[in-house]
């Protein structure tokens, strides 16, 4: 399903991480049966395989995009693209309830997104927004942004300097009537003012903070600043007829879907697609859509849906690295894993070489193991950052560290303390075969190690409200990189006040290692010192990587600007289909 691997799509800020529901693959497991025997073949084209390539898939170039890139004159004016996603009842993507994958692919759609990245992370300022952003002084550090005098809200309102000021105020922290998910970079921010016009604002800082770029990457409406519509004005509503400034407009939107066309009020180059349908569907559903021609992507890394989605003959497969980590999240706020012995126990119980045969069962997809939950394998700096007793199986030493803790072996072959069985909840959303296969698989790795898991299967319409409500013990989600500025979300993930931190542990040592990143100017010491945070973060076992999804996209043949591409952001005007 779309979940799969997120699309490189504007976010409330590049600096803030979106998180997103796993799903495994979508359709039943293959059973041993692999679906492409064939000895590899030719190199992927940018454009993706087509349905009746007969090779097996070649592990793609992380330095290649494999999205179909096409110019604006090879694109046809006009068409609908149909997609697929998951419910996320709040549409505010400042909102900690509205920051996920999901919520930040709709937004790109018709809410200002001012910063545009490359294939390796290379940042523009999108025109359409921003005609111009420097260094004005460097002591205090202060930021002169100057706006399009063409950008307006769709009520009309202009796009000035008070955009500035209302996104400052609703993500700095200083007000706990705010929830957004990291207050990272504005709570640095000392003061934003009017400059030589309306059209200008004027960021100064109360300390340094790099790259300073990564702050304002998106804006929020200064007409919907009262807390409570922060927090519960968008349930459902997008506010696109008065709040919206993109390209496109939301037509409607229930709790079915949300239906995209033209604005009329956009003043940038118009977009190449004249309406975009989604539909909230659950995993299988997404795939059958595809297969029956009813949207033009969908997205999965189960090669029994590889197989499936190969059916349909006017389509074609894109594979490419992803942007996108699988973690385990451990709540360290529920029963028996308070204790950071069951945490660990937990972790050294897991059979990660198995876990990943079940997982990309059939697919030649062999990438190492992922280290980090912020940064991508291939991106310059990446280290794994996992404790040893994380990286390898070891059964045994899970029962010592549960013995050393005061457990002890039952009769019924499951450790217990104080007369209470070790009880833990795995918490899984969807009907994917292999996402079930994976739970199942992990009962049976942690029975081994004499660790109960009741398993807990949930409707993908209830991932939101599952998270958000902390309704879990051990849970599996992924994170989605939205730049190469990884390093600045270590307060978001692992700080012991932030909102994101789903495991609910921390330290006031890890709080003060997470902010040093933002203080350091240079990007390669930057990501050290986040690797630095980010070690002593997972020595705590509240969250884990789990690995990185192969990501295969299927799409309608000819769709253009969409699919596995590096950090490049995706243009919502020159989405479309090839000429």
């Amino acid at each position: 399903m779309n979940s799969e691997l997120l699309k490189r799509l504007s976010v409330a800020s590049a600096a803030v991480a979106a998180f997103a529901m796993l799903v495994s693959g979508c359709g039943a497991t293959n059973n041993g049966e692999a679906t492409n025997d064939a000895k590899v073949g030719a190199a992927e084209p940018a454009s993706g395989f087509e349905s009746d390539y007969q090779g097996q898939y070649s592990m793609p170039d992380p330095d290649k995009a494999y999205n179909n890139p096409q110019d604006s004159d090879n694109i046809k004016d006009g068409g609908e693209l149909h997609m697929a996603t998951t419910y996320t009842p709040n549409w505010n993507s400042f909102s900690v309830e509205g920051n996920t994958g999901y919520m930040s692919e709709l937004w790109s759609w018709y809410m200002p997104s001012l910063v545009k990245f490359d294939l390796k992370g290379n940042m523009t300022w999108n025109k359409d927004y921003i005609t111009d952003a420097k260094v004005t002084n460097e002591n205090p550090l202060t930021v002169t942004y100057t706006i399009n005098d063409k950008a307006n809200w769709n009520d009309g309102t202009p796009i000035d300097w008070t955009a500035f000021k209302s996104t400052w105020e609703v993500m700095n922290g200083s007000n706990p009537a705010y929830n957004p998910p990291s207050t990272d970079g504005y709570s640095s921010v000392k003061s934003v003012e009017q400059g030589a016009n309306a059209k200008q604002a004027v960021v100064t800082f109360a300390s340094p903070y790099y790259p300073w770029q990564s702050v304002f990457t998106g804006l929020y409406p200064p007409q919907a600043t009262d807390p409570k519509v922060f927090t519960e004005g968008w349930i459902d509503n997008p506010h696109s007829d008065e709040w919206g400034a993109g390209p496109f407009t939301v037509q409607k939107a229930d709790k079915d879907g949300a239906t995209f066309v033209r604005n009329s009020k956009w003043w940038g180059a118009t977009p190449k697609l004249e309406k975009i349908t989604y539909k909230y569907m659950e995993d299988t559903a997404m795939l059958n859509a595809f297969k029956n021609g009813e949207i033009d992507s969908v997205s999965f890394s189960n090669a029994n849906s590889l197989k499936t989605v190969r059916g349909r003959k006017d389509s074609q497969i894109r594979l490419g690295y992803g942007l996108q980590t699988n973690v385990y999240v451990f709540n360290g706020s529920s029963g028996p894993l308070k204790d950071v012995n069951v945490r660990k126990a937990l972790n050294q119980a897991y059979d990660r070489e198995t876990m990943n045969k079940i997982h990309f069962q059939g697919l030649n997809w062999t990438p190492e193991d992922a280290g980090s939950e912020v940064f991508p394998i291939f991106q310059k700096g990446y280290e794994d950052n996992r404790p040893e007793a994380a990286k390898k199986l070891d059964v045994e030493g899970a029962k010592k560290t549960l013995e050393s803790a005061g457990y002890k072996m039952g009769d019924d072959g499951y450790f217990a303390k104080d007369g209470k069985t070790l009880d833990v909840r795995f918490t899984y959303f969807g009907d994917s075969a292999t996402t079930t296969a994976i739970a199942k698989a992990y009962q049976q790795m942690m029975k081994a190690a004499g660790i109960k898991i009741t398993l807990d299967n949930k409707d993908n319409s209830k991932w939101a409200d599952t998270m958000n409500n902390h309704d879990y013990d051990v849970t599996t989600m992924a994170w989605q990189a939205n730049s190469p500025w990884g390093q600045l979300n270590m307060t978001q993930l692992y700080g012991s006040k932030s909102e994101s931190n789903f495991s609910f542990v921390g330290s006031d040592e890890i709080d003060k290692l997470a902010k040093v990143p933002g203080t350091i100017e240079n990007q390669d010491e930057a990501v050290k010192a986040a690797n630095k945070a980010e070690k002593a973060a997972l020595e705590l076992y509240g969250t884990m990587p789990m690995d990185v999804p192969a990501g295969f996209y299927a799409v309608t043949k000819g769709l253009a600007n969409w699919g596995p591409a590096g950090f490049t952001s995706t243009d919502p005007t020159l989405v479309g289909w090839q000429k």
